[in-house]
């Protein structure tokens, strides 16, 4: 296990940022049990919606150790970069979950 980077103040960028993916991460999962509601109208297209919000959010949950420390290295060195890959990512996955879900609520 890698040693823990100090920061001189605990609340600073690492911290907000890590809680405002814990956020997002949550809203995938509540995203996804309100997808299951969905099951009885829609049937099992709903699942792919359900996976997709799903997949977002252990994908984050998984990543957020390593966006803690590249944060906190960042914070050390005086130089933090935005994680551009990330929030490109999560924008297609809001876009393709919500295509899906007016596919699928027009169509049915």
């Amino acid at each position: 296990m890698k040693e823990p980077i100090e920061i001189s103040d605990p609340g600073l960028q690492p911290e907000r940022t890590v809680f405002a993916w814990n956020r997002t991460m949550v809203s995938f999962l509540v995203v996804s049990a309100v997808f299951l509601r969905w099951l009885p109208h829609y049937g099992l297209a709903v699942i792919l919606l359900i996976a997709i919000s799903s997949s977002m959010a252990f994908g984050i949950l998984l990543s957020q150790r390593a966006r803690y420390r590249k944060m906190a290295q960042g914070v050390k060195a005086e130089r933090v970069s935005a994680d551009v890959l990330a929030v490109l990512l999560k924008t297609a996955v809001l876009l393709a979950l919500g295509a899906c879900a007016i596919i699928l609520v027009l169509g049915a």
